[in-house]
């Protein structure tokens, strides 16, 4: 298999508390099965969709009990270096690189407005081995309150080359890799309560928006925002029953205009 492109994402995983809950309520909403859990590498438990791998639950590590949330993984050649560039840009590295047995290695870090995301240097494990179908990560979002710090943090740390969206009311980037988008970035304004941090949102895929969110409020999540329709596909916004934000959407929805972006 290619080697992953630098500043891919190429892997989503979340602490729960509660694993088993945390499997049961993606299982419904998504579809997703699960493999044994990994007790070498603290319970980690990887999600299939159809068979294929697509993300990861795992208890938290002690003294970082409390709220869940996705965490989201950059592919790197070398995260030893993308440890040295993340802390030349004004970011943080809250987990230094280490090795994880022969699958790879990993670093946690967060840009200087604060959201937390993962690198990864891939061993044996490769990332996602499905993307863009049902059950599968599909797009992600960085929202943050100091947008230019982090458009000049992502730039400086991977290849990105970016675009910014003419909607004057709108202040939205998206980052690309060879001329194709990968990660988009949105100012949080008013309408974002000051307690809430900056963040990156994962969005999965799925084949009915409405039908998603029907399961996921069923099964005690709360829909945060949506369903809406959109030119890149019909999402919505959701937090399941132990904290941790994602959204759903069905990209085969779509409607509207592809907005005009201008390079940035």
């Amino acid at each position: 298999m290619a080697a992953v492109p630098e500043g891919m994402p190429c892997w989503a995983d979340a602490m729960f508390t509660d694993v088993e809950g945390a499997k049961s309520f993606y299982g419904d909403v998504l579809g997703w099965t699960f493999g044994e859990a990994s007790t070498e590498y603290g319970n980690y438990t990887q999600a299939y969709a159809d068979g294929r791998a697509v993300a990861a639950v795992v208890p938290p590590m002690p003294g970082q009990e409390g709220m869940s949330a996705w965490c989201l993984y950059f592919a790197s050649p070398d995260v030893e270096e993308t440890a040295r560039k993340v802390r030349d840009n004004g970011g943080r590295v809250i987990m230094e690189p280490m090795q994880v047995g022969d699958f790879g290695s990993m670093l946690l870090a967060s840009e200087p407005s604060g959201a937390v995301f993962g690198v990864w240097q891939a061993g044996v494990h490769t990332g996602f081995e499905a993307r863009e179908t049902p059950g599968a990560y599909s797009w992600a979002e960085l929202y943050t309150r100091d947008p230019e710090r982090a458009d000049a943090f992502f730039r400086a740390v991977f290849p990105y080359t970016a675009q910014k969206m003419t909607d004057e009311h709108v202040d939205y980037k998206i980052f690309n890799l060879g001329g194709n988008p990968v990660l988009g970035r949105m100012r949080m304004d008013e309408n974002f309560p000051p307690d809430v941090p900056s963040y990156i949102n994962v969005y999965f895929a799925v084949d009915d928006v409405d039908a998603a969110v029907g399961r996921a409020t069923t099964r005690g999540g709360k829909l945060v925002s949506g369903p809406m329709a959109s030119p890149f596909g019909r999402f919505a916004a959701v937090m399941d029953p132990q904290g941790a934000m994602f959204s759903l959407i069905d990209m085969d929805r779509r409607e509207g205009e592809v907005p005009s972006m201008t390079e940035a």
